[in-house]
């Protein structure tokens, strides 16, 4: 792992051992009670749960990759032969018709067994611990407890969100809990809400101690994040049993789970240990590999450079290997088309967010250039090659972390959680800092009228400013589903695609061209004309005119139709595109089956029957 993570199992502790351990057993003498006393080793046991994040079809190469598409703002593969297709293995893993043999994950070592091989790890390390650990006197080695908690209810927070109902194993493995069946997930909920509690007592804020100077550390921000975000889905909406709807449990009611989140992210903004700094500084950090805690970054998991896909899935596409990334990859997720437009022309994370170039395949001098792509294939540029300040060496892994909470995502969870309690007042004190940073003074006042109009008028502002906020963070599908309002976003996103698509209704006026040019102050950078109702054939020549003035007047200005073929006049956003957006409806489709590799070996305790086997209790 970057930086500091040591990779180490239960019978490798000792490599890496460092000399300064001078008080460390001797090989010889090494057992349960030596490993988990020792704070060294103790620590490469917890950290050995990365492991599992970074295996080949784990969080790696299956969960991040896939999991969070599609959505009213993400969708994947540029690639798909055809968007509505049923059967393409990768189409049907996000276009919720997703088979229990689908051939990317029903392997023995796709992301759901990677998932339980971390748990196992974070059991281990959690008995190991407690048995033999002296947490009374060695706050170190609390924090180490607080960690395993917190890493453990990582994945089992990403297990119920893809999977719904799961075994439940909070202790290693043994002879009587080889097979289990499927877990009612609000019993998982209120142990992962338990445990999280714990390890706030043990866990130390962000730069209190050595150990939370980096963000690939758990931290209590970080952990009170964690159950915030828990307590969210836990009260919410989600698919069971007997169909889509919140938990009948009276211990995660809705009210309930609202007064831990609020309660949570006002200890961590209070704190002050994180500050929101620049939207797009945070993501330059990430891709600069800056884990230094403190700023916007709440805890990531860690990759080392040759490992995760991160960019290679979420970030800017480049076509071949230039002067930024000697990989070409890129852009297999993008935002959904009419993201864009959605966005206010003066929103900052408008053009941070959603990229209409990606770079050439032509090398000019050994460097490529921005192109224009097409409306189908967007890109998310919140991740990019270019702010890197390393070669990528590897054919598809770029080692950048995976950013798994901001502090963006604490403010916007407790001016929900506000609102919800009925404090909308409050609630805005919580939005109005990340609106700050986004949108001019006048624009954010304005919104302030708008959302602060009711209770439902705040709701709709957080559903609205978490999509402009989240966009490409593979949050927004279970929010979607939390909230209990998938299939009417999903519809209306079609709706807009073919409104977008036409030209018509919330998109009428958009220009038929976009002319465009490359820079020749360093001849990669692409200027745009076109890309809103404002830039229409009315002011083409005004532009042409500006812009040779400022940039000479041997610069070639090119056009592109950009919504219709220039040969068939077919409109370029298909109804395949739209309609491969979902194929079923997606509440009743929205987890995936264990898939039949595990069912198969389970001894008859697991399967997919009804909605994917969900208990209903």
């Amino acid at each position: 792992m970057k930086n500091y993570i040591k990779l180490s199992f239960l019978s490798l502790s000792l490599v890496g051992l460092a000399s300064c351990d001078l008080d460390a057993p001797s090989i010889s003498s090494l057992d349960g009670s030596s490993i988990y006393s020792t704070y060294s080793l103790a620590e490469s046991e917890v950290m050995s749960i990365h492991v599992s994040f970074g295996e080949t079809n784990s969080y790696r190469g299956r969960f991040l990759p896939y999991y969070g598409l599609n959505t009213d703002l993400e969708v994947g593969s540029r690639t798909a032969p055809k968007f509505s297709d049923k059967e393409n293995e990768k189409q049907a893993l996000w276009n919720y018709d997703t088979p229990d043999n689908n051939t990317q994950m029903n392997t023995d070592n796709n992301a759901y067994a990677k998932f339980y091989e971390g748990i196992e790890r974070a059991n281990l390390a959690i008995e190991g611990i407690r048995a033999y650990g002296d947490l009374e006197n060695n706050a170190n080695l609390r924090h180490l407890l607080g960690e395993a908690l917190t890493l453990r209810a990582v994945i089992y927070n990403d297990l119920i969100k893809a999977w719904g109902d799961v075994p439940a194993r909070f202790v290693p493995n043994n002879a009587d809990n080889v097979y289990l069946p499927r877990t009612n997930r609000d019993s998982i909920y209120k142990v992962l809400l338990a445990d999280l509690l714990e390890a706030e007592d043990y866990c130390y804020w962000p730069n209190e101690n050595e150990i939370t100077k980096s963000t690939e550390r758990v931290s209590k921000a970080f952990v009170k994040g964690l159950r915030a975000r828990l307590a969210l889905y836990a009260g919410g909406y989600g698919l069971r049993g007997d169909g889509y709807r919140r938990s009948y449990d009276p211990d995660l009611a809705p009210e309930k789970m609202y007064q831990i989140a609020a309660q949570e992210c006002e200890d961590i903004i209070n704190r002050g240990s994180n500050t929101l700094g620049s939207f797009e500084q945070n993501f330059r950090r990430l891709c600069e590999d800056n884990t230094t805690a403190g700023t916007e970054s709440l805890w990531e998991i860690p990759f080392s450079e040759t490992r995760g896909r991160v960019l290679y899935t979420w970030g800017l596409y480049h076509r071949e290997k230039d002067q930024y990334t000697q990989q070409n990859q890129g852009g297999v997720n993008g935002p959904i088309p009419y993201l864009y437009y959605d966005f206010d022309a003066d929103d900052v994370r408008r053009d941070i967010t959603c990229v209409p170039y990606r770079w050439s395949q032509d090398l000019i001098d050994g460097k490529s250039y921005q192109e224009l792509g097409n409306i189908q294939a967007w890109n998310f540029g919140k991740l990019r090659y270019e702010w890197m300040k390393r070669i990528v060496t590897n054919a598809n892994d770029d080692g950048i972390n995976w950013q798994y909470m901001r502090l963006a995502d604490v403010y916007l969870m407790a001016a929900e959680a506000e609102n919800e309690l009925g404090n909308t007042a409050k609630a805005w004190t919580y939005l109005e800092p990340v609106l700050n940073r986004a949108l001019p003074a006048a624009k954010v006042a304005a919104l302030k009228t708008k959302y602060t109009a009711s209770k439902t008028a705040f709701f709709n502002g957080i559903v609205e400013q978490r999509a402009f906020e989240f966009a490409g963070e593979a949050l927004r599908k279970q929010d979607l589903i939390r909230w209990g309002i998938i299939d009417e976003q999903m519809a209306l996103a079609k709706q807009k695609l073919t409104h977008l698509a036409n030209r018509t209704d919330e998109y009428a006026g958009l220009p038929d061209k976009i002319y465009y040019f490359i820079s020749p102050e360093d001849n990669e950078t692409i200027i745009l004309y076109g890309m809103s109702a404002d830039e229409n054939e009315d002011g083409v020549s005004a532009w042409r005119t500006a812009m040779r003035a400022q940039y000479g007047n041997d610069i070639e200005i090119h056009s592109k139709y950009w919504f219709v073929n220039n040969d068939t006049g077919a409109n370029n956003l298909t109804e395949d595109y739209i309609n491969g957006l979902y194929v079923v409806q997606p509440s009743t489709h929205c987890l995936w089956p264990i898939w039949r590799t595990f069912t198969s070996k389970s001894n008859n305790m697991l399967n997919n029957d009804g909605i994917y086997g969900q208990l209903s209790d």
